[in-house]
């Protein structure tokens, strides 16, 4: 029987409409197979699938979807450095265990600063604390769905709950919020600390979208991954910073010939900088590439240059490799190097 090696060693490059696969024996049923997989250090996917730093396809809406089946999605760059970190922040904010950080108003705040905060985040209501973090109401959409006018321009505290508060101390169980949750009818069960503190917040949406997505890939906090894309430019830092403050789980190096001086310089610079933040980076199609990115800090790369629906690189420019076989040569040295690939572009125009 025809090994690997040799069936590619037999060619000069294959691509995916170069090969059929032949059916044949299996003992394998479809509910057994596991599609788990390594994105890049320490992040385990339920799928095997990454969606495209690309301004048409990923942004927090796809990253959102793509985290809850097990995926991730990479957040485009092609945005100021505020906005990208807008969209990581709508991830993980859009689905979480407990919300270790709730958005929060003082009680002098004005009511449409409130509406303002709820329509932006999309929440259905607001914790309210005291100059010492203390927790002295709730602000929820049923507190204000009759307001108008100049009620806007009226202090938070003349409309929140502030009496018979229900709340949970630091350490409860989803489990336990959950039974609170349902036991007293509420949505929101803030988390207070031994100084009535607010600590945290727990919520029922949280806790239906939890069950709803069991395979969903979530950081240790409970809330949704997700990478942002970053390029070789100057602001590289100031990207990256801003990109780490709101939670971000990855930083892929977003760029079409990885195997550059420009890209290998930029992850070094990443890595000297946060030596345990997960960086993908790419496109590479070489076994020389790949050791390139490996030894500069890479802990995944993206293999793959022209392979895709609307890339033409490989057409037009002639540069590049039939991605089947630019996916099995790289994949042998990444493998001896201890890093996953992911392969960058489709498997039918490829």
């Amino acid at each position: 029987m025809t090994t690997p090696d040799e069936f590619f060693d037999r060619f000069e490059a294959l691509t995916f409409d170069d090969v059929v696969v032949v059916p044949g024996y299996s003992d394998t049923l479809p509910d057994s197979v596991d599609t788990t997989a390594t994105f890049a250090a320490g992040i385990e996917l339920a799928i095997p699938l990454v969606s495209a730093a690309m301004d048409k396809v990923t942004e927090a809406r796809m990253a959102i979807a793509m985290a809850r089946e097990g995926g991730i999605g990479v957040i485009h760059r092609n945005m100021s450095i505020d906005d990208q970190a807008a969209e990581v922040q709508k991830v993980k904010r859009s689905q979480s265990g407990m919300i270790t950080d709730p958005v929060t108003l003082g009680p002098q705040a004005l009511l449409y600063e409130a509406e303002a905060l709820m329509s932006k985040f999309k929440f259905s209501g607001v914790p309210i604390i005291d100059d010492q973090g203390c927790l002295v109401g709730i602000l929820t959409n049923r507190d204000i769905r009759f307001c108008t006018g100049s009620d806007f321009e009226r202090p938070i505290n003349e409309f929140m709950t502030h009496e018979g508060l229900v709340t949970a101390p630091v350490g409860t169980t989803l489990e336990q919020a959950k039974a609170i949750l349902q036991r007293h009818r509420i949505e929101k069960l803030p988390l207070l600390d031994d100084e009535n503190r607010l600590a945290g917040l727990i919520t029922v949406k949280d806790i239906q979208k939890r069950l709803e997505h069991p395979n969903a890939s979530r950081d240790p906090k409970g809330r949704l991954r997700c990478a942002g894309a970053v390029g070789v430019g100057e602001d590289v830092e100031r990207r990256v910073e801003a990109l780490l403050a709101v939670g971000v789980d990855a930083i892929a190096l977003d760029t079409a010939h990885g195997h550059s001086a420009g890209v290998i310089k930029t992850i070094e610079r990443i890595k000297g900088g946060w030596p345990d933040l997960p960086v993908v980076a790419g496109n590479v199609v070489t076994e020389d590439g790949i050791d390139a990115l490996a030894d500069a800090g890479a802990d995944a790369v993206k293999v793959g240059v022209g392979a895709g629906s609307i890339c033409t690189t490989r057409v037009i420019s002639g540069a590049g490799m039939p991605q089947l076989s630019a996916i099995w040569f790289t994949a042998q040295r990444a493998k001896r190097r201890g890093i996953p690939i992911i392969a960058d572009g489709g498997i039918t125009y490829s």
